[in-house]
Protein backbone atom coordinates (compact mmCIF):
# COMPACT_ATOMS: atom_id res chain seq x y z
CA UNK A 1 0.00 0.00 0.00
CA UNK A 2 3.05 2.07 0.93
CA UNK A 3 4.79 1.87 -1.78
CA UNK A 4 2.31 1.51 -4.99
CA UNK A 5 -0.78 3.56 -3.31
CA UNK A 6 -3.23 2.90 -5.40
CA UNK A 7 -5.74 6.28 -6.57
CA UNK A 8 -9.12 6.97 -5.41
CA UNK A 9 -9.65 7.58 -9.79
CA UNK A 10 -7.82 4.40 -10.61
CA UNK A 11 -10.41 2.95 -12.43
CA UNK A 12 -11.17 6.37 -14.35
CA UNK A 13 -7.70 7.35 -15.28
CA UNK A 14 -8.19 3.93 -17.23
CA UNK A 15 -9.59 6.17 -19.90
CA UNK A 16 -6.42 8.05 -20.18
CA UNK A 17 -4.28 7.91 -22.87
CA UNK A 18 -1.01 8.09 -21.20
CA UNK A 19 -1.13 5.66 -18.22
CA UNK A 20 1.84 6.95 -15.80
CA UNK A 21 2.13 3.51 -13.84
CA UNK A 22 0.35 1.01 -14.74
CA UNK A 23 2.46 -1.66 -12.54
CA UNK A 24 -0.63 -2.19 -10.00
CA UNK A 25 -3.56 -0.66 -11.98
CA UNK A 26 -6.98 -2.52 -11.67
CA UNK A 27 -5.53 -5.65 -10.05
CA UNK A 28 -8.06 -6.81 -7.62
CA UNK A 29 -7.25 -10.33 -5.54
CA UNK A 30 -9.52 -13.01 -3.35
CA UNK A 31 -9.80 -15.71 -1.66
CA UNK A 32 -10.01 -19.13 -3.75
CA UNK A 33 -11.93 -20.89 -1.07
CA UNK A 34 -14.05 -18.94 -0.07
CA UNK A 35 -14.89 -17.14 -3.58
CA UNK A 36 -17.19 -19.73 -4.27
CA UNK A 37 -19.64 -18.92 -0.86
CA UNK A 38 -21.59 -15.98 -0.74
CA UNK A 39 -19.15 -14.02 1.28
CA UNK A 40 -17.28 -13.02 -1.33
CA UNK A 41 -14.16 -10.16 -0.29
CA UNK A 42 -11.80 -8.53 -2.29
CA UNK A 43 -8.39 -7.19 -1.88
CA UNK A 44 -6.61 -4.24 -3.77
CA UNK A 45 -3.34 -5.81 -3.02
CA UNK A 46 -2.13 -9.36 -3.25
CA UNK A 47 -1.84 -11.78 -0.24
CA UNK A 48 -4.15 -9.68 2.16
CA UNK A 49 -6.18 -11.79 4.58
CA UNK A 50 -9.35 -13.19 4.12
CA UNK A 51 -12.24 -13.67 6.83
CA UNK A 52 -11.51 -17.35 6.82
CA UNK A 53 -7.40 -16.62 7.52
CA UNK A 54 -6.60 -17.63 3.88
CA UNK A 55 -4.30 -15.73 1.86
CA UNK A 56 -6.20 -13.52 -0.66
CA UNK A 57 -3.98 -14.46 -3.72
CA UNK A 58 -6.42 -15.39 -6.54
CA UNK A 59 -6.37 -12.54 -9.19
CA UNK A 60 -9.88 -11.24 -10.59
CA UNK A 61 -10.13 -10.00 -14.01
CA UNK A 62 -11.72 -6.70 -13.72
CA UNK A 63 -14.32 -6.04 -16.77
CA UNK A 64 -13.82 -2.15 -17.64
CA UNK A 65 -15.31 0.12 -20.58
CA UNK A 66 -13.50 2.92 -21.83
CA UNK A 67 -15.25 6.74 -20.71
CA UNK A 68 -14.28 8.52 -23.46
CA UNK A 69 -17.07 11.05 -24.80
CA UNK A 70 -18.18 9.44 -28.46
CA UNK A 71 -17.99 13.03 -30.14
CA UNK A 72 -14.58 14.05 -28.96
CA UNK A 73 -12.75 11.53 -26.85
CA UNK A 74 -11.80 13.33 -23.63
CA UNK A 75 -11.69 12.57 -20.30
CA UNK A 76 -11.77 15.23 -17.78
CA UNK A 77 -11.47 17.94 -20.91
CA UNK A 78 -14.11 18.13 -23.68
CA UNK A 79 -12.06 17.00 -26.51
CA UNK A 80 -12.88 19.82 -28.87
CA UNK A 81 -11.64 22.35 -26.32
CA UNK A 82 -9.04 24.98 -27.03
CA UNK A 83 -6.49 26.16 -24.10
CA UNK A 84 -3.53 27.65 -23.94
CA UNK A 85 -0.94 26.37 -21.64
CA UNK A 86 2.16 28.81 -20.94
CA UNK A 87 5.84 27.41 -19.21
CA UNK A 88 4.49 27.85 -16.23
CA UNK A 89 1.19 25.84 -16.42
CA UNK A 90 -0.91 28.15 -16.40
CA UNK A 91 -4.29 27.32 -18.26
CA UNK A 92 -6.41 29.49 -20.09
CA UNK A 93 -9.45 29.60 -23.12
CA UNK A 94 -7.39 29.96 -26.33
CA UNK A 95 -8.12 33.76 -27.72
CA UNK A 96 -6.54 36.26 -29.43
CA UNK A 97 -6.45 38.65 -26.29
CA UNK A 98 -5.22 35.59 -24.13
CA UNK A 99 -2.32 35.04 -26.46
CA UNK A 100 -1.16 38.38 -26.96
CA UNK A 101 -1.20 38.60 -23.21
CA UNK A 102 0.95 36.22 -22.88
CA UNK A 103 3.23 37.08 -25.20
CA UNK A 104 3.62 40.73 -23.98
CA UNK A 105 4.06 39.17 -20.50
CA UNK A 106 7.22 37.45 -22.23
CA UNK A 107 8.82 40.89 -23.53
CA UNK A 108 8.02 39.43 -27.22
CA UNK A 109 6.34 41.90 -29.87
CA UNK A 110 8.08 40.88 -33.15
CA UNK A 111 5.71 37.54 -34.05
CA UNK A 112 9.02 36.59 -36.67
CA UNK A 113 10.88 35.68 -33.43
CA UNK A 114 8.14 32.89 -32.89
CA UNK A 115 8.39 29.12 -34.28
CA UNK A 116 5.99 26.46 -34.24
CA UNK A 117 6.99 23.02 -33.15
CA UNK A 118 4.85 20.04 -32.43
CA UNK A 119 6.27 17.22 -29.54
CA UNK A 120 4.85 13.99 -29.12
CA UNK A 121 4.36 13.35 -25.40
CA UNK A 122 5.35 9.74 -24.20
CA UNK A 123 5.07 8.79 -20.72
CA UNK A 124 8.87 9.38 -19.67
CA UNK A 125 8.28 13.05 -20.83
CA UNK A 126 5.07 13.02 -19.07
CA UNK A 127 6.81 11.67 -15.69
CA UNK A 128 9.34 14.59 -16.50
CA UNK A 129 6.51 17.45 -16.67
CA UNK A 130 5.13 16.60 -13.12
CA UNK A 131 8.25 16.13 -11.25
CA UNK A 132 9.57 19.46 -12.97
CA UNK A 133 5.95 21.41 -11.68
CA UNK A 134 7.11 20.64 -8.32
CA UNK A 135 10.70 22.96 -8.53
CA UNK A 136 10.51 24.48 -11.31
CA UNK A 137 8.32 27.51 -13.15
CA UNK A 138 9.81 26.79 -16.71
CA UNK A 139 8.59 23.00 -16.62
CA UNK A 140 7.60 22.84 -20.67
CA UNK A 141 11.16 24.53 -21.67
CA UNK A 142 12.95 22.15 -19.36
CA UNK A 143 11.66 18.96 -20.87
CA UNK A 144 10.59 19.55 -24.83
CA UNK A 145 13.54 21.54 -25.65
CA UNK A 146 16.32 20.20 -23.47
CA UNK A 147 18.18 23.75 -23.26
CA UNK A 148 18.63 23.30 -19.92
CA UNK A 149 19.14 20.60 -17.25
CA UNK A 150 15.97 19.85 -15.56
CA UNK A 151 15.95 20.12 -11.69
CA UNK A 152 15.36 17.48 -9.64
CA UNK A 153 13.78 17.07 -6.60
CA UNK A 154 15.32 18.11 -3.42
CA UNK A 155 17.66 20.57 -5.20
CA UNK A 156 14.88 23.36 -4.70
CA UNK A 157 12.15 24.16 -2.15
CA UNK A 158 8.51 23.76 -3.54
CA UNK A 159 7.54 25.66 -0.78
CA UNK A 160 9.05 28.56 1.11
CA UNK A 161 10.35 29.29 4.58
CA UNK A 162 10.08 32.11 6.77
CA UNK A 163 7.63 33.63 9.20
CA UNK A 164 6.00 35.57 6.61
CA UNK A 165 5.60 32.54 3.74
CA UNK A 166 4.66 29.87 5.17
CA UNK A 167 1.33 28.83 3.39
CA UNK A 168 -1.85 29.57 4.99
CA UNK A 169 -2.81 26.09 6.04
CA UNK A 170 -6.64 25.56 6.45
CA UNK A 171 -7.47 23.68 9.41
CA UNK A 172 -6.60 24.45 13.71
CA UNK A 173 -4.58 21.61 15.83
CA UNK A 174 -7.29 19.78 17.57
CA UNK A 175 -6.31 19.92 21.18
CA UNK A 176 -7.85 16.62 22.15
CA UNK A 177 -6.37 14.65 19.01
CA UNK A 178 -2.43 15.42 19.20
CA UNK A 179 0.06 13.38 18.87
CA UNK A 180 3.20 13.50 21.42
CA UNK A 181 6.72 13.36 20.01
CA UNK A 182 9.81 13.12 22.22
CA UNK A 183 13.05 15.62 20.15
CA UNK A 184 16.51 15.32 20.69
CA UNK A 185 17.42 18.56 19.66
CA UNK A 186 20.93 20.08 19.21
CA UNK A 187 21.51 23.52 20.67
CA UNK A 188 24.60 24.59 19.16
CA UNK A 189 23.35 23.35 15.34
CA UNK A 190 19.68 24.11 16.49
CA UNK A 191 18.54 21.20 14.77
CA UNK A 192 16.46 18.10 15.46
CA UNK A 193 18.79 15.06 15.86
CA UNK A 194 16.23 12.95 16.18
CA UNK A 195 12.80 11.96 17.50
CA UNK A 196 11.10 9.03 19.94
CA UNK A 197 7.64 8.50 18.98
CA UNK A 198 5.23 5.84 18.69
CA UNK A 199 3.06 4.28 16.08
CA UNK A 200 0.37 6.95 15.99
CA UNK A 201 3.12 9.30 14.71
CA UNK A 202 4.71 6.76 12.14
CA UNK A 203 1.49 6.17 11.15
CA UNK A 204 1.27 10.04 9.89
CA UNK A 205 4.92 9.75 8.56
CA UNK A 206 3.81 6.69 6.72
CA UNK A 207 0.55 8.23 5.34
CA UNK A 208 2.21 11.15 3.71
CA UNK A 209 3.01 8.29 0.99
CA UNK A 210 -0.41 7.91 0.21
CA UNK A 211 -1.61 11.92 0.21
CA UNK A 212 -2.79 12.80 -3.28
CA UNK A 213 -1.18 15.79 -4.73
CA UNK A 214 -3.93 17.47 -5.47
CA UNK A 215 -4.71 17.35 -1.83
CA UNK A 216 -1.63 18.84 -1.02
CA UNK A 217 -1.74 21.86 -3.64
CA UNK A 218 -4.97 23.17 -2.16
CA UNK A 219 -3.77 23.17 1.63
CA UNK A 220 -0.95 25.66 -0.03
CA UNK A 221 -3.39 28.18 -1.43
CA UNK A 222 -2.35 31.89 -0.38
CA UNK A 223 1.50 30.15 0.03
CA UNK A 224 4.56 31.47 -1.50
CA UNK A 225 5.62 28.66 -3.90
CA UNK A 226 8.44 27.91 -6.04
CA UNK A 227 6.77 25.64 -8.36
CA UNK A 228 3.99 25.92 -11.25
CA UNK A 229 2.12 23.30 -9.66
CA UNK A 230 -0.04 25.74 -8.12
CA UNK A 231 -0.63 27.85 -11.37
CA UNK A 232 -1.96 24.55 -12.67
CA UNK A 233 -4.56 23.68 -9.51
CA UNK A 234 -5.61 27.33 -9.93
CA UNK A 235 -5.80 27.36 -13.67
CA UNK A 236 -8.53 24.51 -13.05
CA UNK A 237 -10.27 26.56 -10.39
CA UNK A 238 -10.73 28.96 -12.74
CA UNK A 239 -11.86 27.13 -15.90
CA UNK A 240 -15.85 26.88 -16.80
CA UNK A 241 -16.80 23.20 -15.67
CA UNK A 242 -19.70 23.58 -17.97
CA UNK A 243 -18.00 24.58 -20.93
CA UNK A 244 -14.44 23.20 -20.98
CA UNK A 245 -15.04 20.32 -18.82
CA UNK A 246 -16.22 16.80 -18.95
CA UNK A 247 -18.31 17.62 -15.81
CA UNK A 248 -18.51 19.43 -12.27
CA UNK A 249 -17.91 16.16 -10.87
CA UNK A 250 -14.34 15.68 -13.15
CA UNK A 251 -13.41 19.23 -11.73
CA UNK A 252 -14.08 17.95 -8.04
CA UNK A 253 -11.61 14.97 -8.55
CA UNK A 254 -8.95 17.43 -9.71
CA UNK A 255 -9.65 20.03 -6.98
CA UNK A 256 -10.66 18.29 -4.16
CA UNK A 257 -8.86 14.71 -4.43
CA UNK A 258 -9.64 11.74 -2.38
CA UNK A 259 -7.68 8.75 -0.42
CA UNK A 260 -8.64 5.30 -2.57
CA UNK A 261 -10.49 3.03 0.08
CA UNK A 262 -8.86 1.69 2.56
CA UNK A 263 -5.84 4.11 2.53
CA UNK A 264 -7.96 6.27 5.80
CA UNK A 265 -7.33 5.51 9.57
CA UNK A 266 -8.56 6.71 13.16
CA UNK A 267 -7.38 10.06 14.34
CA UNK A 268 -5.64 10.96 10.67
CA UNK A 269 -4.89 13.91 11.31
CA UNK A 270 -3.96 15.38 8.01
CA UNK A 271 -8.19 15.31 6.88
CA UNK A 272 -7.86 13.73 3.94
CA UNK A 273 -11.45 12.49 3.14
CA UNK A 274 -11.55 8.71 2.10
CA UNK A 275 -13.38 7.68 -0.90
CA UNK A 276 -16.59 5.14 -0.60
CA UNK A 277 -15.39 1.84 -1.51
CA UNK A 278 -16.80 0.97 -5.34
CA UNK A 279 -19.73 -1.49 -5.71
CA UNK A 280 -18.60 -4.57 -7.89
CA UNK A 281 -20.33 -7.57 -8.75
CA UNK A 282 -17.93 -11.12 -9.04
CA UNK A 283 -20.14 -12.38 -12.13
CA UNK A 284 -19.70 -16.08 -13.58
CA UNK A 285 -19.68 -16.00 -17.11
CA UNK A 286 -19.11 -19.73 -16.85
CA UNK A 287 -17.72 -22.33 -14.33
CA UNK A 288 -14.42 -21.72 -15.07
CA UNK A 289 -14.38 -17.89 -16.08
CA UNK A 290 -15.73 -14.89 -14.15
CA UNK A 291 -15.52 -10.90 -14.32
CA UNK A 292 -15.53 -8.47 -11.72
CA UNK A 293 -18.12 -5.90 -12.80
CA UNK A 294 -19.32 -2.66 -11.74
CA UNK A 295 -22.50 -1.77 -10.30
CA UNK A 296 -23.10 0.42 -13.73
CA UNK A 297 -22.14 -2.48 -16.18
CA UNK A 298 -25.94 -3.65 -17.36
CA UNK A 299 -24.43 -7.00 -17.47
CA UNK A 300 -24.55 -7.29 -14.21
CA UNK A 301 -28.09 -7.61 -14.16
CA UNK A 302 -28.66 -9.84 -17.35
CA UNK A 303 -30.01 -13.46 -16.85
CA UNK A 304 -26.80 -14.92 -18.69
CA UNK A 305 -24.71 -14.29 -15.51
CA UNK A 306 -24.52 -14.97 -11.78
CA UNK A 307 -23.64 -12.15 -10.15
CA UNK A 308 -23.60 -11.53 -6.37
CA UNK A 309 -21.84 -8.35 -4.43
CA UNK A 310 -18.50 -8.07 -2.91
CA UNK A 311 -17.12 -6.41 -0.24
CA UNK A 312 -13.79 -4.75 -0.23
CA UNK A 313 -11.60 -5.58 3.11
CA UNK A 314 -9.15 -3.13 4.35
CA UNK A 315 -5.55 -4.13 3.60
CA UNK A 316 -4.55 -2.60 6.74
CA UNK A 317 -6.33 -5.13 9.28
CA UNK A 318 -4.26 -6.84 11.50
CA UNK A 319 -6.34 -10.17 11.82
CA UNK A 320 -8.80 -11.91 9.84
CA UNK A 321 -12.10 -10.21 11.32
CA UNK A 322 -12.95 -7.88 8.15
CA UNK A 323 -16.59 -6.25 9.21
CA UNK A 324 -18.25 -3.68 6.58
CA UNK A 325 -17.01 -0.22 7.87
CA UNK A 326 -14.43 2.76 7.37
CA UNK A 327 -10.79 2.34 7.89
CA UNK A 328 -9.95 2.33 11.05
CA UNK A 329 -6.82 0.62 11.90
CA UNK A 330 -2.84 2.39 10.86
CA UNK A 331 -0.06 0.82 8.82
CA UNK A 332 1.81 -0.72 12.51
CA UNK A 333 0.86 -2.87 14.66
CA UNK A 334 0.87 -1.19 18.20
CA UNK A 335 2.29 -0.20 20.80
CA UNK A 336 5.73 0.54 19.45
CA UNK A 337 8.80 2.75 19.82
CA UNK A 338 10.51 3.93 16.83
CA UNK A 339 13.42 6.34 16.11
CA UNK A 340 12.82 8.96 13.35
CA UNK A 341 15.83 11.17 11.93
CA UNK A 342 15.77 14.60 10.66
CA UNK A 343 15.69 13.02 7.36
CA UNK A 344 12.57 10.89 8.09
CA UNK A 345 14.77 7.85 8.45
CA UNK A 346 12.74 5.75 10.57
CA UNK A 347 13.86 2.18 12.67
CA UNK A 348 12.79 0.50 15.87
CA UNK A 349 13.84 1.91 18.92
CA UNK A 350 17.07 0.34 20.31
CA UNK A 351 19.62 1.30 23.57
CA UNK A 352 21.56 2.17 20.78
CA UNK A 353 19.92 3.88 17.51
CA UNK A 354 20.33 7.30 19.60
CA UNK A 355 23.37 7.20 20.15
CA UNK A 356 24.30 6.06 16.51
CA UNK A 357 22.77 8.95 14.93
CA UNK A 358 24.56 11.39 17.43
CA UNK A 359 27.59 9.74 16.53
CA UNK A 360 26.85 10.25 12.61
CA UNK A 361 25.87 13.99 13.26
CA UNK A 362 29.01 14.53 15.93
CA UNK A 363 26.70 15.63 18.39
CA UNK A 364 27.85 15.39 21.95
CA UNK A 365 25.31 14.28 24.61
CA UNK A 366 25.79 17.64 26.45
CA UNK A 367 24.98 19.46 23.70
CA UNK A 368 21.32 17.56 23.82
CA UNK A 369 18.35 19.39 24.89
CA UNK A 370 15.30 16.96 25.11
CA UNK A 371 11.70 18.84 24.07
CA UNK A 372 8.20 17.07 23.64
CA UNK A 373 5.84 18.64 20.80
CA UNK A 374 2.62 18.16 20.46
CA UNK A 375 1.19 17.21 17.08
CA UNK A 376 -1.89 18.09 15.29
CA UNK A 377 -3.29 18.80 11.79
CA UNK A 378 -1.49 22.34 11.70
CA UNK A 379 1.66 20.52 12.55
CA UNK A 380 0.86 17.65 10.59
CA UNK A 381 0.71 19.69 7.29
CA UNK A 382 3.96 22.02 7.82
CA UNK A 383 5.68 18.59 8.10
CA UNK A 384 4.03 17.16 5.22
CA UNK A 385 5.46 20.25 2.99
CA UNK A 386 8.54 19.87 4.77
CA UNK A 387 9.24 16.27 3.84
CA UNK A 388 8.91 17.50 0.38
CA UNK A 389 11.30 20.42 0.90
CA UNK A 390 14.44 19.56 2.53
CA UNK A 391 16.36 17.03 4.44
CA UNK A 392 15.59 17.85 7.72
CA UNK A 393 12.29 17.84 7.80
CA UNK A 394 11.41 18.01 11.51
CA UNK A 395 14.07 20.94 12.09
CA UNK A 396 12.14 22.82 9.21
CA UNK A 397 8.59 21.85 10.70
CA UNK A 398 9.26 22.07 14.78
CA UNK A 399 11.88 24.70 15.04
CA UNK A 400 11.60 27.28 12.16
CA UNK A 401 9.48 30.44 12.46
CA UNK A 402 6.05 29.52 11.68
CA UNK A 403 2.43 29.45 13.04
CA UNK A 404 2.60 28.87 16.87
CA UNK A 405 2.95 25.53 17.95
CA UNK A 406 2.91 24.15 21.55
CA UNK A 407 6.13 22.93 22.51
CA UNK A 408 6.84 21.49 26.19
CA UNK A 409 10.28 21.64 27.18
CA UNK A 410 11.26 18.37 29.39
CA UNK A 411 14.35 18.64 32.07
CA UNK A 412 17.07 16.33 30.01
CA UNK A 413 17.52 14.32 32.80
CA UNK A 414 14.71 12.88 32.18
CA UNK A 415 13.88 9.68 29.17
Amino acid sequence: MLLNPRSATAVQCENLKLILDDDERLKYYCCGKCISSDNKLLSYYRNAVCACGKSMSTRVTFSTKKDFDSEDGGFFVKGLARLIISDELQIVPSSTAASFSLLSKLGITNGNLIEERAFAIDVNKALKLLKCSLVSNTPLTEVLLESNPAPELGEKDIFEHGSSKWPKLEGKSNQNGKIAVKLMISKSKQMVCYAEAGEDFVDLLFSFLCVPLGFIVKQMQGGSSKACITRLYDSVQGLDAEQYLKSPEKKAMLLSPKLAPGFSYENQLLGVEEDTPPKYYYSMKSSWEALLVPESDETVHSDSLRSSLVTFIDPKSHDSQHKDKKSGQGFLKGPALFTVTDELVITPISSISGLSVLSKLKVPFGDIEQRTVHVGKNEALHLLVASLNSKSALTDAFLRKKPKQEVEELPTSEG
